[in-house]
């Protein structure tokens, strides 16, 4: 499957809406058969393709050096902690996940609690939504959450003058992602699996189209 076609937006857009759950590619996999793409539309679908394919191992190289780069600051590594929640945050999959967790451990302790922290119901016209549901964590709006998150890191890496040790180590972990995911070669399990993917991707705006217009036919009647 060509991954050409794909574009970087449609790449980000299911990379924020992809189940982050599932365990990395193992090590025998991840560091195997390098080569030299011949051509730019090759690196390009290559690049894309390991992007998506092998997405949890690049996410753990990039905590990994960033761990080494804060080893003599632990301020600096709970800011980054901080940092990356507030990004987590960002994804849908993790942020229903992360409240789901978080709610099932309070209602061991307090239900009524619990049923607090449930996010609002949305409203139905017609057996429909009436708009796109809100991502809600503990019953409060995501943005709330990525805000106090990242206000309390960025006050931690200011504490810790720690900011110029996590662009360099950020860097470095995004250039060894960058040449991994341009030479390694993509196996046989990956473009199997990025058939559906594709079409998943490629079918995205065509919802987007679909729901504006959906939205505007309710909004005439």
């Amino acid at each position: 499957m060509d991954w050409s076609n794909v574009t970087a937006e449609d790449l980000m857009e299911a990379l924020s809406e992809v189940d982050w759950s599932s365990p990395p590619r193992p090590l025998s996999e991840f560091f195997s058969r390098f080569t030299v793409p011949n051509s730019y539309s090759k690196w390009n679908s290559r690049l894309k393709c390991n992007l998506y394919y092998y997405r949890t191992n690049y996410f753990i190289m990039i905590v990994f050096i960033l761990g080494l780069g804060f080893l003599r600051r632990p301020l600096a590594i709970v800011a980054a902690l901080l940092t990356a929640l507030s990004i987590a945050f960002l994804n849908d999959s993790f942020a229903g996940t992360f409240s789901e967790k978080v709610t099932r451990t309070i209602r061991q302790f307090s239900p009524h609690l619990a049923a607090k922290l449930r996010p609002p119901h949305t409203p139905v016209i017609r057996g429909r939504p009436s708009a796109k549901r809100a991502i809600h964590i503990c019953g409060q709006p995501r943005w709330v959450f990525v805000s106090i998150f990242s206000t309390v890191s960025f006050i931690l890496w200011f504490l810790s003058c720690g900011l110029i040790t996590f662009l360099w180590a950020f860097a470095v972990g995004l250039l060894v992602t960058l040449l991994h995911a341009s030479l390694r070669t993509p196996n046989l399990k990956a473009l199997s699996c990025s058939s559906w993917e594709v079409k998943y991707m490629d079918l995205l705006s065509a919802i987007k189209i679909m729901h504006h217009a959906h939205l505007r036919v309710l909004s005439i009647e």
